[in-house]
């Protein structure tokens, strides 16, 4: 007989919300091997001792995490997904029946919170994956990548033709910003001259947004998230969001410095830093230098230690042309608002003067003299160029980009990092931070609970191909053997032949 489901809502349960959740189910894993309580200590400042009790600030960031870790990017949808999900309730400690917090609690106490919380959160997650045994650390990949800020084009304004009040906010806003990022140790909002656009345009919906693009792309208000990977197993070791509109170059030490903070805690020292040309600068190679760090950078503008036709002598500081005449060191240059200087060398005009290859040294009519520039840090830049063009250094090139440019892709793609849901730059900085936190656990369950299981198929596997190679060769010299007894005990000149498939 054909069966027909009715439906009566009952008014009691007998129900366990952990018996219904499977073992091997992800949340109930995670929830056993992650614990927050720490947090409630570090929180206590931000609350009262009267009124209504806030959401527990466990809570909180586990309802981060699991929007990063399904890449949800709204408050209230994590909410919502939260609420229709058993195995997300038992990781959140909620029963069935019992009402999660309004999006709007997640939105204001996101805001609540320091940047420093955050980071004591991803350092907790970091030491578990160093006790998994994940982390080497000794070789760390670094690498950036534009997040789209929470504003539109169209919310650009000429800062000339803003209000005076307007313009002032701004100037307030840019003071404590400065202030925020002395303490939160990333680097300041670029000035350069020679991007004007953010000079004289400002987005009045989010200020810290900043106008970038990349090659062929068009320009939109973005952050920048600088994240440090660990090559052994793609653990992410620091991440940071900044301004979008700072270069690489100037980046490294911040997201270095934080990586180093990081790793010493669990007595963990760098050894080696892979990154690609952008973050090549004098001050990047002095950082590496000045912390013991061998770094891994391919130089800037197609740098090379020689000069076609010219011979440096490193002792006494100056050039030898052809004609065994000296160029020697003149003054250093500093280039109008640029940070950059370099050393001019010049030879004399009597030298020059009367030289038959005047015309092809000098190119300049109105230069008597040949002059010779080169970086102040050039020392830096022989010692790099002469790393990354030996065949370890090639090595190191194709272990970068196999490294972390994966990982952000997963980042931007997979953990909800390509958007930024909220505005400003200590929250485009919680972000990052957080999207980051969601990766590493996902690399560890994989780890922790997953891998081995796929260890064991593979050995497996390994073991019933090796047996059955057994059985071949067995049964293969066995036939053989068989062969060898007829062609003995044959008198006759009869032929056997014998074929094995």
């Amino acid at each position: 007989m054909q069966g027909c489901k009715s439906f009566e809502e009952k008014l009691f349960y007998t129900f366990s919300l952990s018996d219904r959740i499977p073992e091997n189910n992800f949340y109930r894993r995670l929830k056993s091997i992650l614990d927050l309580s720490f947090i409630r200590k570090y929180t206590i400042h931000y609350y009262g001792k009267e009124g209504q009790s806030s959401i527990d600030p466990v809570v909180f960031f586990k309802l981060m995490l699991i929007g990063y870790m399904e890449n949800i990017v709204s408050d209230r949808k994590i909410v919502e997904q939260a609420s229709m999900r058993m195995d997300m309730l038992y990781f959140l400690n909620y029963n069935i029946d019992e009402p999660l917090p309004w999006h709007s609690t997640l939105s204001r106490t996101r805001k609540l919170y320091g940047e420093e919380l955050f980071l004591k959160v991803f350092n907790h997650i970091l030491e578990l994956c160093v006790h998994a045994g994940m982390v080497d650390g000794k070789i760390q990949a670094i690498d950036s990548a534009f997040v789209k800020a929470n504003a539109s084009m169209h919310s650009l304004r000429n800062v000339k033709l803003a209000s005076q009040k307007y313009y002032k906010q701004l100037n307030d806003a840019e003071e404590q910003e400065s202030q925020d990022v002395h303490s939160c140790a990333y680097p300041a909002a670029s000035h350069d001259p020679r991007r004007q656009s953010n000079n004289i345009h400002v987005s009045r919906t989010d200020p810290d947004a900043k106008l970038s693009t990349k090659h062929g792309r068009p320009i939109t208000l973005n952050y920048l998230a600088q994240i440090s990977v660990d090559v052994s197993s793609h653990i992410i070791c620091g991440a940071l969001g900044i301004y979008a509109n700072i270069k690489d170059s100037r980046c490294l030490p911040y997201i270095l410095r934080q990586t180093i903070e990081n790793l010493s805690r669990n007595e963990i020292e760098i050894k080696k830093v892979l990154a690609d040309t952008n973050y090549s600068s004098g001050e990047s190679l002095k950082y590496l230098e000045n912390n013991g760090i061998v770094g891994y950078i391919p130089c800037t503008n197609n740098y090379k230690p020689t000069r076609e036709g010219f011979v440096y002598n490193a002792e006494n500081d100056y050039y030898v042309c052809q004609m065994n005449k000296k160029i020697i060191f003149r003054y250093i240059h500093k280039a109008g608002n640029s940070q950059k200087e370099a050393r001019i060398y010049r030879s004399s005009v009597e030298d020059c003067k009367e030289c038959p290859l005047r015309n092809q040294c000098i190119k300049s009519k109105s230069q008597n003299a040949k002059e010779l520039s080169t970086t102040v840090d050039r020392p830096y830049y022989d010692r790099a160029y002469e790393r990354v063009h030996s065949s370890i250094g090639r090595k190191m090139k194709k272990l970068r980009s196999s490294t972390v440019e994966p990982v952000l892709g997963t980042l931007l793609d997979y953990r909800a990092m390509r958007r930024v849901r909220t505005r400003g730059i200590g929250l485009a900085n919680k972000h990052v931070v957080l999207a980051a936190m969601a990766y590493n656990l996902k690399k560890l369950m994989k780890h922790k609970y997953y891998k081995p299981v796929i260890e064991v198929a593979i050995a497996t596997n390994n073991l019933q191909k090796h047996i059955n190679w057994l059985l071949r060769e067995k049964l293969w010299m066995s036939v053989q053997y068989i062969v060898l007894l007829v062609h003995k005990t044959d008198n006759s000149d009869t032929y056997i032949h014998w074929r094995y498939n």
